[in-house]
């Protein structure tokens, strides 16, 4: 107008803007979408045998747990989720209270891929869990656990090929998200919940109502996975994920790392410790190993450290020959605990002015502490029922994530030092 020129008509400027590609439209303005709904989707990601594709991912728990001797709440833990895209089968899991990282990734793969028996015996699970196998490929995200070379060597050596999914591209990670999404909405049942958006929250204060611990919490999420999950009619599928398992099943032959503990201590946390004439010295426990003793005095090279967190009960050494070797506590009639345990003991500990720290001491009040909340927690639940409850934590002194059916008699050879 101030050019002089008339301004064009209303029709002129809808037809001008129509002529604009929508879907450049909306990604300048933002409108993202509309740009969901107008992309085209080259087909669908899918498998045709069980293990074929596992595909795993980490989420922060729409929960507040506490902890287990003071009960008061501690933070929302993470969660690690693996499944199988044939079946849909959760394959494995881990919780942990810290952020993702390439121990949790391990642990959960761990879990993945050995049989369960044992782990669902000690957590009083009566449902069956098949699932165990090495998978053929493990479709992850582009997080810095999933491209660690430690753990990209890991994996070539059992012979698992990584598929990262394209950035920016979350569809190809639809079967993972939309089972972490039904996990976190069975979650919003329980008490400590922090739902899934503010709106849904309104008042309700999730850290006052919060009430349980880490470990009660793999316990209901466990349950959850075998007796519901496994069981019911999946959307896709139109049937139960266990039924489609068991039809594959005998098709495929079971493949398993063909040396189990090599592969097991691939996927295990390390530290390096110097070997003293006492032993190894590992958060505040000692080991010893009679391999070891021959070794004493020999050399001042730090050793490599193999550690399961869940079981504290042994570690693998690698000697300077290039061999693990399994140390045990000093005093072989201490429980196993976990990591979690022992470190929260010794904390305890010094805090009481303790000077000399004792594997004794750390570990009896590591059970000390356990055996003091199971029996809260069942007077509690006796008071509230009105009757006699029966605990549903493992007192009996075994690692409660302890892996079975390794055999640890033979040297293991050496595994290179992660990164």
């Amino acid at each position: 107008m101030l050019a002089g020129l008339k301004p064009p008509h209303r029709r002129t400027i809808k037809a001008r803007l129509e002529e604009i590609d929508l879907q450049r439209r909306a990604k300048r303005r933002g409108e993202s979408e509309i740009v969901k709904q107008i992309k085209a989707v080259p087909g669908v990601f899918a498998a045709s045998r069980p293990l074929q594709v596992v595909q795993v991912d980490h989420t922060k728990a729409d929960i507040f747990v506490v902890d287990e001797e003071t009960r008061q709440p501690i933070g929302r833990p993470w969660l690690t989720l693996a499944m199988d895209v044939c079946s849909r089968m959760v394959t494995g899991f881990y919780p942990t209270m810290d952020a993702p990282s390439r121990l949790s990734t391990s642990l959960c793969l761990l879990h993945s891929v050995f049989d369960k028996s044992a782990w669902l015996r000690e957590r009083e699970i009566t449902e069956p869990w098949p699932v165990a196998g090495v998978p053929e490929t493990l479709h992850v995200d582009n997080g810095a656990d999933f491209r660690s070379r430690a753990f990209k060597r890991g994996c070539q050596d059992a012979g698992i090929a990584i598929e990262w999914r394209p950035p920016a591209e979350p569809r190809f990670g639809g079967h993972i998200e939309r089972l972490i999404g039904t996990q976190m909405g069975k979650l919003h049942l329980l008490p400590g919940t922090t739902f899934s958006n503010a709106q849904e929250l309104g008042e309700y204060d999730s850290k006052r109502h919060s009430a349980l611990s880490l470990r009660e919490l793999e316990r209901y999420i466990a349950l959850d996975i075998v007796g519901s999950y496994h069981q019911s009619i999946h959307s896709s599928l139109g049937r139960p994920p266990i039924a489609v398992w068991k039809e594959h099943e005998n098709e495929i032959p079971l493949r398993l790392p063909q040396d189990r503990m090599r592969f097991w201590l691939t996927f295990l946390p390390e530290q390096e410790r110097t070997l003293r004439p006492t032993g190894i010295h590992l958060f505040g426990l000692r080991y010893r190993s009679a391999a070891l003793s021959a070794d004493v005095g020999r050399s001042n090279r730090r050793l490599l450290v193999k550690y399961d967190p869940r079981d504290m009960a042994r570690i693998f050494v690698r000697r300077p020959s290039g061999n693990f070797v399994e140390a045990r506590y000093a005093d072989l009639t201490l429980p196993s605990v976990t990591l979690h345990e022992a470190v929260a003991a010794r904390r305890a500990l010094l805090a009481k002015g303790r000077q000399e720290i004792n594997t004794r001491a750390i570990v009896g009040t590591a059970i000390a502490r356990r055996e003091l909340v199971d029996a809260a927690t069942r007077k509690t639940a006796a008071v509230r029922r009105g009757g006699v409850g029966k605990p549903k934590t493992n007192v009996d002194g075994r690692g409660w994530g302890s892996l079975r059916g390794i055999d640890s008699s033979k040297p293991v050879p050496i595994v290179e030092d992660a990164e």
